[in-house]
This record gives C-alpha cells, structure tokens and sequence, in this order.
C-alpha cells in the first residue's frame, strides 16, 4: 500500500490514486509490493527490505547514499491483526521529498497529515516534514508515558487495597497481569526513545549541507533534549513496574501465607483427637473403658476438650 502528499495551501493533502509520483513530497509506503518498489526506484529511491530494516547494526540503519539519507527507528504501533508490535520504520530523505517505509502502523503517521502545518516548523520542505513527524513521534511517546503512568498509579492503589478481602486474589492476579502489560510497552517505549536519538544524532551531523540547517539545527537539538527528558521518564515508570511486580508478588505471597495458616490451625485443632480416637480404635483386649458405659462419653469428651485447649494455645500465642 502507498499514500502520496503533496502541500497545497500549506497544508499536507493526499493524492488521488494514479498521480505522478514525482510531484509528491511524501511517499508513504505499508509493506511494500514489487510494483510499488519499482515504482520508487524509477525516482532514484531504493526502497530497503524488511530484513535490511531489522539489521542491527548502526551502519545498516544510518546512512548517506548519493546525497540521500537512510534512518531506521523502531517505532510502537499495531499490525493489521491488531496485536502491537514495535518493528522498524526508514526514513528516506531527500532534497526532493520524504519517503517513509513501514510494515505496521504507528499512530503518529495517521495522525500527522491532519495537523503537519502545526507543528514548529512547518510542512514546507522536505526536511521541515521530517522534523514535524520526527516531533508527532516524540509526542505520541510522551503520551504514552503520561498514560502508563496513570495506570501504575491505579494499579499500584489497587494492590495495596485491603478493605475487602473478597475476590482479592483475583484482583491482585489481574493487577500482576495489568504491570506485565506495562513493562512490556515500557520496553517498546524505550527502544524507539533509543533509535529515535541516534536517528537525530545521525541527522544533525548531516544537516550542514542544508541551505536553512541554521533554523533547522536548534529545533532538532530541542528534539534531542526532549527524547533524553523521556528516556530518563521511561527509566522512572520502570523502576516503577519493577516496585509493582515486587509489591504483587509479596501481596500474592501473603494472601497464599494465609491460606496456609488457616489449613495448619484446621489441622493442629483436629490432631489431638484424632490421637484419643486412634488409641481407642487399637482393639486390645484389656481397654476397660471400652467396656464401661461411660466410655463412650468419655472419649468425645477427651476429644473436644483437647480440641478447645489447642484453640486456646493457638490464641495465647498469637498465631490466630
């Protein structure tokens, strides 16, 4: 699939399908087809593969090639079976236009044309556009951080609840499986703080072959600055899953403690009479009580009263 923009009246407006590509300042291309690839190499664009896109290595991800850059982050998002995913997206930047290359959906990208001439820059040039969605993308992650953080907050009040102790493992289950969830886009999170940082670092020590690089360099530096304030935020949340995965585990431990406290006093209560009832189950012959009429009483009585004297050891020392 691939989407085409050109700016009319400074604003990003989608092209009809069918119009020349030459004309289009961004090409945004979802998993590309072989026609669409074609396509973009008729305008001197190499359109790099998935596998080229998930090498490690810097130099696969950053780089200049026939005064074209080549910048890969790994962005947050969701694939068409709606699971979310963070894969790598590639910036293709050329004087002419901007052409992004994905496999998933992040927000930001549906986001952007809607409100591109907003951003601090502008959506004039090419590389004014990259900025503007390099900025949605840094944005979109600073809501999912303020977002994550009201969760822990929730889910922290939520472990430490102890009014009703109804349905409480099951609460607590469902709290350990909320903070499981949030680590999880914590690391996302962090992964696309990581390459977006060197994606600029790469970027502005290019940026010095651009005639506007003088109004271009503070806006991308304030862009560094703020990515660091959100890693330093993303390791703060962390921490914070970690604390929430210790609390849960401790209360679940607890609840679970409990329960085996309960068992044990069942058990210690009924352990003295079933010692008098086996005793008395021996079958010797020489047992006078078994021949008394009294010697029935006698034994249930032995047996509750050593039940109650159990009960009340167990509350003198402070185990019930």
């Amino acid at each position: 699939m691939m989407y085409s923009y050109v700016i009319r009246q400074g604003r990003i407006t989608r092209q009809e399908k069918g119009a020349p590509l030459a004309d289009a300042i961004w090409i945004d291309l979802i998993a590309p087809d072989r026609d669409e690839t074609a396509r973009l190499r008729d305008l001197g664009v190499d359109v790099p593969t998935l596998a080229d896109m998930e090498e490690i290595e810097i130099s696969n991800r950053l780089y200049r090639e026939v005064g074209v850059d080549y910048m890969t982050a790994v962005l947050p998002g969701e694939r068409g079976d709606g699971n979310r995913v963070a894969m790598p997206v590639s910036f293709i930047l050329s004087p002419q236009r901007l052409v992004t290359v994905r496999h998933h959906s992040p927000r930001p990208f549906l986001t952007y044309p809607e409100r591109g001439e907003r951003s601090t820059l502008g959506c004039s040039t090419p590389h004014r556009l990259f900025i503007g969605l390099v900025e949605e993308i840094v944005a979109r992650m600073a809501d999912i951080l303020e977002g994550s953080g009201r969760l822990l907050d929730d889910t922290t009040l939520m472990i430490f609840e102890t009014q009703s102790r109804r349905g409480q493992s099951e609460r607590l289950q469902a709290a350990l499986r909320q903070v499981g969830h949030e680590a999880e886009a914590m690391a996302r999170i962090r992964l696309c703080l990581l390459t977006v940082e060197r994606m600029l670092a790469f970027y502005i020590a290019t940026i010095d072959e651009q005639p506007e690089s003088p109004r271009l360099r503070p806006v991308i530096k304030g862009q560094l600055r703020d990515v660091q304030a959100l890693e330093v935020h993303a390791d703060f949340l962390a921490s914070r899953v970690s604390l929430a995965v210790d609390t849960t585990l401790g209360m679940i431990n607890l609840e679970q403690n409990n329960t085996v406290r309960i068992l044990s006093v069942v058990a210690a209560l009924f352990l003295p009479p079933t010692l008098i009832a086996s005793i008395y189950g021996m079958n010797f012959d020489v047992m006078p009580e078994l021949h008394k009429a009294w010697g029935y009483p006698m034994a249930l009585a032995l047996m509750a009263a050593t039940a109650a004297g159990t009960w009340l050891v167990l509350r003198w020392k402070r185990w019930l």
